[in-house]
């Protein structure tokens, strides 16, 4: 069975879930919203046909953080009644964002500015690379008059020359486009998205600043028709991965939580979420390698901080806690009276509370680092 993006004369799938069949085993198609007869219409422009396609492969949200070369093309993005923009504090969030979203929603996608945000994303990008997500990362480039003009911009690295931002990415991603000009635009586009979708794996597309704006009756052509082969849950594998997850988890007796940044931003949008912080006051994973005085970090008022950042806009709990009891309780309060807060529980440890694989770990690589170089 195919998945194609492109009309054909099937039936719509039953489920919106990206790579679900339609109940009934028939080809799964993703229709175009707009006629095929060309109209000279604000929904004909490219920033809309980018936020149509979006929508089209299943993307309800896209993380952004703004910059003079994205604005425009943000102002279409968010007129999409199906796209909703969610606002981050820097590229490197939203890139993880997006991250987050693909791994939740089968594909996602973030929006930044040339250059100074795009190198700001990028370690993101290479982390959903390394991890086989499909996500769209979508840069707001220079105006497509100043390529091959020599000039130096600003939000660059000094260089006349503009390919610097894609050639970072072009190590990290499966398919970049550069968009300057709309005669190739909805093909480039459609390209890099089916691309996205086939290698599950990132995609770079510039979308020059001058060009959201403007129709072209290429947007209102259907989509470019790239059949894929959708990757669909193998149930019995997904059981037996989650009951051993359960199980391994089960028998951890100090497990980790990693938990996030972009608390405000977590709470502008109503999230619900418990994040737990383990505060030992230092690199421990780095001391077990190598220790020194570089590895002890001045120490935050993290729930202060968090404090601070929800200054009584939305609803947030945070506590400190130093002990199994007050662990135990505060999980209790945050399933319980709060559970409709964003919940942020700081957890006390000693420095050197760590597992005894650690150890034997960090001397490993202790080790490993520290062998001679061969004689020449």
């Amino acid at each position: 069975m195919d998945t194609k993006i492109g009309a054909v004369d099937t039936c719509m799938p039953a489920c919106n879930d990206m790579g679900s069949p339609p109940s009934n085993g028939a080809v799964s198609t993703i229709q175009s919203t707009v006629p095929s007869t060309f109209v000279n219409s604000p929904e004909a422009t490219l920033g809309r046909h980018l936020a149509r396609r979006l929508v089209q492969i299943g993307v309800t949200d896209v993380f952004t953080v703004p910059g003079d070369f994205n604005l425009t093309l943000l102002d279409h993005l968010i007129a999409e009644p199906g796209l909703k923009n969610i606002g981050c504090c820097n590229e490197l969030n939203a890139g993880y964002a997006a991250d987050g979203y693909a791994r939740s929603r089968g594909v996602g996608a973030c929006v930044v500015t040339f250059t100074v945000g795009g190198l700001s994303v990028i370690n993101a990008i290479a982390g959903a690379y390394s991890e086989n997500l499909p996500l769209i990362c979508i840069v707001g480039g220079p105006n497509s008059n100043d390529y091959g003009t020599n000039r130096i911009l600003h939000h660059t690295i000094g260089l006349p020359d503009f390919s610097q931002e894609l050639r970072c990415f072009q190590t990290v991603t499966c398919y970049q486009a550069v968009v300057n000009n709309l005669e190739d635009a909805h093909e480039m586009i459609d390209t890099a998205i089916s691309t996205s979708l086939k290698e599950s794996k990132p995609v770079y597309i510039s979308i020059s600043c001058n060009l959201p704006g403007i129709p072209h009756p290429t947007f209102s052509r259907e989509p470019v028709p790239f059949s894929l082969s959708p990757r669909l849950t193998n149930e019995m594998g997904l059981e037996a991965a989650v009951e051993a997850t359960v199980e391994f988890l089960n028998k951890a007796v100090k497990p980790v939580l990693v938990t996030a940044q972009d608390v405000s931003t977590m709470l502008r949008c109503g999230q619900r979420t418990i994040i737990f912080l383990i505060n030992n006051g230092g690199y421990t994973i780095e001391v077990e390698i190598h220790d020194g005085p570089y590895n002890v970090i001045k120490n935050w008022n993290y729930t202060g901080l968090v404090d601070a950042i929800h200054n009584g806009e939305g609803k947030c709990w945070t506590v400190k806690v130093r002990c199994e009891e007050e662990l135990i309780e505060a999980i209790e309060t945050a399933t319980g009276p709060k559970k409709d807060c964003l919940c942020f529980i700081e957890v006390i440890v000693h420095k050197d509370d760590t597992s005894k694989e650690l150890l034997e770990w960090g001397s490993r690589v202790a080790a490993a680092n520290g062998r001679p170089p061969n004689p020449q």
